[in-house]
């Protein structure tokens, strides 16, 4: 199977993808993830040339501000956050396409400000009837926001243009809400007009999995239950909830990190290959995955979650979860979650799939680990393999990108003494070019319209359907344990693992 660039023409391998002329309209302008994601990586595609001359931007926020405080705010964010350098030229040109418009989501009057805007840019910049909207706002808002949008007519094209809307995750907080949510959405847009951003799906290294099972004859072979012992997905972080209190406390861990990065994670690392490497045929894959996962029966046993408490972490003091700003004293959200699952499939039966997220923790690393079986047979003295382990291929997406595969090795010398040693892909030693943010790669995936790392209505429902169960025996069962921070979580997730004689990769 041949492989392209996603960032190149498939046409022509030595071009680029530019998106066309449009216009993107950025709900929730005024956030964090606006500021230090999304305006930095649009200066970024443009700094690339991957934008077109008439690339606008308008900006809609509960703001009294004018086209040029939106665009000081814009430069702001851009010189503190953008990856690539700053360019004066590049920076003016795109300014100019950068208009704002004022209101609440409430205000019809503020849409049809709204509509006039972007027709003018039509007229103006050329932008020929191509609106993406990006809703970077909290999810209760989507209702109110897309009726006003198909109100003054923004959600209709003609036959030469398009709509697009974009929404951040959580896409619902259970599977009632998701369909409901996902119901809202298509009342409006068709399915095929819904982008779902999940930014880990962006990451350079969450797309060489694919790359590296399928374009290497090496690993498909051994990519089974014949040659896997068992697979560790992990996410961990050394910061607390910040400033999130209100997002996060309700939501917890297996919401925010285990319902969309680490199940992603799960289907893409046991998919079966697909027919080619188009959005339909990527998704099918990933969804056979999800509808074949299985909870074990006892979740007592098989799921842990905890909350953490205060500690050391890099040399200072910190508090614990329920010592933040804005957390109850009585809070039972998680901040530590992991979970055994089990993939009914000829590929998969018998392989057990950890997953693990947690705030508060020794390090920050997120990766997927392949723990291989142990050799049916050594011709060895117990001696001679004293620190002998298994042998692993882990894939590191962040935050030193690369891939690490482990295995055994003759120490030198006269004896025949064997211990495990590394051998590391770190990405950025092997290639001179940068890796793009996640998000660049995902805005010019939605303005260009390719769709193929995008979680779509199915996945999300399938992602729900495994969590829900979790979710709510957690409900009914006690309250989460703590666990010291800057350690490696709570003790119930060790014996989640010691049980079936397994133990988890140290951070």
């Amino acid at each position: 199977m041949t492989t392209t660039n996603p960032l190149r023409d498939p046409r022509d391998k030595r071009l680029p993808r530019v998106a066309g002329p449009s216009v993107l309209v950025l709900f929730g302008v005024t956030g964090d993830l606006s500021r230090k994601k999304l305006l930095p990586a649009i200066y970024d595609l443009a700094n690339r040339g991957l934008l077109p001359p008439g690339f606008s931007l308008v900006g809609f926020a509960r703001r009294d501000w004018e086209h040029q405080d939106f665009r000081q705010v814009a430069y702001e964010a851009v010189k503190e956050n953008a990856r690539t350098p700053f360019r004066e030229d590049v920076w003016r040109h795109l300014a100019e396409g950068m208009h704002f418009v004022p209101g609440e989501f409430s205000d019809p009057g503020a849409f049809e400000a709204l509509a006039m805007a972007v027709k003018e840019l039509d007229a103006t910049r050329g932008t020929g009837g191509n609106y993406a909207f990006y809703l970077s706002i909290p999810p209760k808002f989507f209702p109110m926001v897309v009726e006003q949008l198909q109100r003054c007519g923004l959600t209709e094209h003609g036959p030469h243009s398009w709509r697009r809307v974009v929404v951040e995750k959580p896409f619902g907080h259970d599977l009632k809400s998701a369909r409901e949510l996902n119901a809202t959405l298509h009342r409006v847009f068709p399915e095929e007009s819904i982008f779902r951003i999940d930014h880990y799906l962006g990451k350079e290294t969450v797309q060489n999995i694919l790359a590296m099972r399928f374009a290497n004859t090496m690993y498909e072979p051994v990519w089974n239950r014949s040659y896997i012992d068992h697979v560790q997905i992990t996410m961990a972080e050394d910061i607390g909830i910040g400033g999130r209190a209100g997002y996060y406390d309700g939501i917890g861990a297996a919401r925010d990190v285990i319902q969309n990065h680490l199940l992603q994670l799960l289907a893409l690392t046991a998919m079966e290959e697909p027919t080619s490497f188009s959005a339909e045929a990527v998704r099918a894959e990933k969804a056979k995955v999800l509808s074949s996962v299985r909870l074990p029966d006892d979740l007592s046993r098989t799921t842990a979650r905890g909350q953490y408490a205060a500690g050391w972490q890099g040399g200072e003091r910190v508090r614990g979860y329920l010592e933040e700003d804005g957390i109850p004293p009585d809070s039972r959200t998680e901040t530590y979650a992991a979970i055994k699952l089990e993939i009914e499939s000829r590929r998969w039966a018998g392989v057990p799939f950890y997953l693990r997220t947690g705030k508060r923790l020794s390090r920050r690393v997120t990766e997927v680990a392949l723990i291989f079986q142990r050799a049916p047979h050594l011709p060895f003295s117990e001696t001679d393999t004293e620190e002998l382990g298994q042998n692993a291929l882990v894939m590191r997406v962040q935050p030193d990108e690369g891939i690490t595969v482990r295995f055994g090795s003759k120490v030198p010398g006269t004896a025949m003494e064997i211990r495990d040693v590394n051998m590391d892909f770190a990405y950025g030693e092997s290639f001179t070019e940068h890796s793009p943010e996640a998000y660049e790669r995902l805005l010019l995936d939605v303005l260009i319209g390719d769709p193929p790392l995008f979680p779509r209505q199915e996945e999300v429902e399938l992602s729900w359907g495994i969590l829900d169960p979790i979710e709510e025996y957690w409900a009914e069962h006690g309250r989460p344990e703590p666990y010291k921070s800057g350690g490696y979580g709570p003790a119930s997730a060790d014996l989640l693992m010691a049980r079936d004689g397994r133990a988890w990769r140290r951070l």
